[in-house]
């Protein structure tokens, strides 16, 4: 029922009721959640959130699967509300490598299942006559596009959780405090009274980070400002049906759009100059002349807007009887990676944030997170990238929020390269390492918030020295070779050949400790934890329908005591994960900034550390997967014979104030074995990808389990842990897909210069179409990498059964062209040492 009069308590409490809070009303009493509390300081059914003005139009296609998909299911349930109207949507190029981009887009949609074309500027003008076609290329038509009616969405929302009797709603209602007792969420007050929750949603868009400092927490987003006028009467609508009767148009070379809305054109702009406010300086609804994320429009910032309007609908604009209507800074939020924000809050058990989330994909994303909390997991994998954990350590400032939030605004509608790097805020994470590195010109990408070198120029020289190796691997196309150097496959060989020192490899790690540790770990990993001490372990982490939640490995220091090492990028997910599922007598203790880690790797890298170090490093003393501490000159560490690019050698993890000099002591002594610095290009590139080791966020995810990742040579142990009984019956059941590595036979089938693709591209058979297995999940490229010891481009996708074949002979889709690509591999093991003689020291 809707009322003010706040009840004594509440099982859920939702702050916020714009689409994204009313979804989560929604959604989560679908799921059984009957004692739903829906509070928002605004008037419903708009109360004044981002939700009454933003940009309400629906463009469903995105280089990203999860976010692809997420749109779509959002379209179909603003389509089950007949909330949507399906009008189409036309991205323009103004410029040749806008052009390129749109076919890039093509080839996403192919391979995430959303129908698209490219269009002529003849075909465009037949769509929208009153659109100046002189002045483009050609277009992206995405026929599913359309607008929706968020607010009236909400609202059927609401009614239906009100009609299950499990929601109550307190509009005009403001959050003054969040109480917060051992550690949990105990309750919310607000300016009418105090509610006892069991759970609290933080679901209140560019006011989230107030809500959260009340529970002292953060939310890291900004509100930013887009700016939109609306021009109107126009005659040409005039006689129109409804709101829109022509397709969508995105202006994307001048970040902009314009779309009918009745007999209105609105103009929006993400061209202009980043205007990010303070949330504290957001006005109240008494002091908002619209509402409060509806300022003035700064009109000089939006002199240039118009300008590219009047050039795009110069028949429309100069239309003598419109003017312009409606004109706002409308507010929206921005996040330091344009992700949103979701998931449990680490520091706070029971306190969920659902920010920073766009109109097309709102009720989808609800939809996810209330299977979250539900039955804990999402179908989507919104964990490994949307985590509200993953600024973990790190990028929860102020200044870093909205500098990040800044440039990331510029990139609205840009052309984003898969291997792009955030430039502002840097460097901010710097490992022991970092000015050695800086000395010998490496070239830094980033990687939760750490520095990690990709390549070194001075390693150029090795370039010549195994031109004839990578001569049919350089990618001469300025694309495939963006954000990557030949350097890195002449540094692969050299490690290959000699020893390379890789490091810091950034690596997310914490302790598990306490007298319930085994306990414990046995619960969470697939992998068997009760072993040695000085044994370790990789391990999947699942949830319970025995998809991925984490992979990582697993190192046992103590009788209770146990190293968890994970990606950075995934700490603070994996950190959470482990961190909610702990019980009894064990705690968590973040180590990640205290420990860098050097790797040294190749046929030399034992007589190297056997030069330095006090105790015998080989074979004889050192089983794989052993961790124990070892004396390097004059610096203790832990060396962990392990290795992500498949040759012999250790990872040495030594205290942040003593790693540089573990770096000098060992590349000093490196040079009587031509060590070099190798990047993280060959780490998680080249290296991985001859191994065809598996990526957490990319290979691994919620949709598919360990059988169909090649990753069950674990078996089923007998204690019980989260995803086993899943997990068992998928190991006893034929896969749907496998994951396989394929190599592309045919880098310029037509003719011309060879392209080199870079992941996300569709595989398709000897027709020309997407292959789909039987749950009907498209194959595409989750990884792709030159493999330079194998003189091959590989890539690695989930395949069907009836093409997962060595030898089997398939397509790829890459810019508009097909590419020749031959299965190398099914399941688990590499295209390089498949016999991992060389891993094992069997071949030197």
């Amino acid at each position: 029922m809707s009322t003010n009069e706040l009840p004594q308590s509440a099982g859920t409490v939702i702050i916020g009721a714009g689409i994204v809070g009313s979804s989560l009303a929604g959604e989560l009493a679908e799921r059984g959640r009957d004692d739903i509390l829906l509070i928002d300081k605004g008037p419903l059914s708009d109360p004044g959130g981002s939700t009454g003005h933003a940009s309400n139009f629906i463009f469903p296609v995105d280089h990203s699967k999860d976010m692809t998909q997420l749109t779509s299911d959002s379209r179909d349930i603003y389509r089950e509300f007949d909330t949507f109207t399906n009008s189409g949507g036309i991205e323009v190029a103004r410029t040749e490598a806008r052009m390129e981009e749109l076919k890039r887009r093509v080839v996403s949609a192919k391979s995430f299942g959303e129908e698209a074309e490219l269009l002529t500027p003849e075909e465009v003008e037949e769509l929208v006559p009153y659109l100046n076609t002189d002045i483009i290329k050609g277009g992206f038509y995405s026929p599913g596009a359309g607008t929706c009616d968020p607010l009236r969405a909400g609202e059927l929302y609401r009614q239906q959780a009100e009609d299950r009797d499990a929601l109550s709603t307190a509009a005009n209602t403001e959050v003054t405090d969040l109480h917060v007792e051992g550690g949990e969420i105990r309750a919310v007050e607000t300016d009418a009274g105090t509610v006892q929750a069991g759970e609290v949603i933080i679901a209140a868009g560019l006011w989230s980070p107030k809500i959260a400092d009340m529970a002292g927490v953060d939310i890291p987003l900004s509100p930013a400002v887009h700016q939109m006028v609306s021009v109107g009467p126009i005659e040409r609508f005039e006689d129109g049906e409804g709101e829109i009767n022509y397709p969508v148009v995105r202006d994307m070379d001048t970040q902009m759009y314009e779309r009918q809305h009745g007999n209105d054109i609105e103009v929006g702009s993400y061209e202009h100059r980043p205007i990010l406010w303070d949330v504290e300086d957001v006005p109240s609804i008494e002091e908002a002349p619209l509402s409060p994320t509806q300022p003035p429009l700064t009109e000089d910032a939006f002199e240039q807007s118009m300008e590219h309007a009047l050039e795009i609908i110069p028949d429309v604009l100069d239309d003598p009887d419109a003017g312009i209507r409606h004109s706002i800074d409308g507010l929206l939020s921005v996040t330091p990676d344009g992700h949103p924000l979701l998931g449990p809050i680490p520091e706070v058990d029971g306190l969920w944030s659902c920010a920073a989330i766009w109109i097309k994909e709102a009720p989808a994303i609800a939809r996810e997170v209330s299977k979250w909390m539900t039955k804990g997991h999402p179908d989507i994998d919104i964990v490994a990238h949307d985590h509200v954990a993953r600024f973990d350590e790190y990028g929860e400032t102020r200044a870093f929020v909205k500098t990040r939030g800044a440039e990331g605004f510029e990139k609205t509608y840009g052309i984003v390269h898969p291997r792009e790097q955030w430039q502002s805020t840097r460097p901010l994470r710097t490992s022991a390492f970092y000015n050695r590195q800086e000395d010998l010109d490496a070239e830094f990408f980033e990687a939760g918030g750490w520095e990690r070198p990709r390549w070194y120029e001075s390693n150029a020289d090795l370039v010549e020295k195994y031109s004839d190796e990578i001569e049919d691997l350089q990618r001469p196309n300025e694309w495939d070779s963006r954000w990557w150097s030949d350097i890195i496959l002449a540094e692969h060989l050299h490690m290959r050949d000699n020893v390379g020192m890789i490091g810091d490899t950034g690596f997310g790690i914490f302790d598990i400790v306490g007298d319930d540790a085994m306990e414990n770990m046995q619960q969470i990993c697939v992998a068997e934890m009760n072993v040695d001490v000085g044994e370790s372990a990789y391990t999947p982490v699942l949830a319970p329908n025995a998809g991925f939640v984490s992979d990582l490995t697993v190192a046992r220091l103590g009788k209770n005591h146990y190293r968890v090492i994970t990606g950075g990028a995934h700490a603070g997910q994996d950190k959470t994960w482990f961190q909610n599922h702990l019980d009894g007598d064990v705690e968590l203790i973040g180590r990640s900034s205290e420990l860098s880690t050097l790797g040294v790797w190749g046929p030399n890298a034992q007589e190297l550390l056997n030069d330095l170090a006090e105790e015998e490093m080989s074979t004889d003393t050192f089983d794989f997967a052993e961790m124990k501490e070892v004396t390097i000159g004059p610096v203790r560490v832990q060396a962990f014979r392990i290795s992500y690019v498949g040759e012999y050698g250790w990872e040495l993890y030594v205290s942040m104030d003593q790693g540089q000099k573990l770096w000098d002591t060992i590349y000093e002594a490196g040079q009587e074995y031509d060590i070099r610095p190798v990047g993280t290009g060959v780490y998680g590139e080249t290296g991985r990808m001859e191994k065809s080791y598996r990526l957490m966020g990319a290979e691994l995810e919620i949709d598919y389990n360990p059988a169909e990742a090649g990753l069950t040579f674990h078996g089923v142990k007998d204690a019980d842990f989260v995803g086993k009984e899943a997990y068992a019956e998928a190991i006893e059941a034929e896969n749907a897909a496998t994951l396989c590595t394929l190599s592309v036979t045919d880098h310029a089938p037509d003719g011309g210069e060879p392209r080199f693709m870079t992941g996300g591209e569709p595989i398709l058979d000897q027709n020309g179409d997407v292959l789909i297995d039987d749950e009907g999940r498209r194959s595409y490229v989750t990884s792709a990498g030159t493999g330079p010891s194998v003189g091959k481009h590989l890539l690695l996708s989930y395949l069907p059964q009836e093409y997962a074949s060595e030898g089997e002979e398939l397509q790829v889709e890459y810019f508009g062209q097909h590419y020749p690509v031959e299965v190398e591999v099914v399941g688990h093991g590499g295209v390089f040492d498949p016999e991992g003689d060389r891993l094992f020291r069997n071949d030197y």
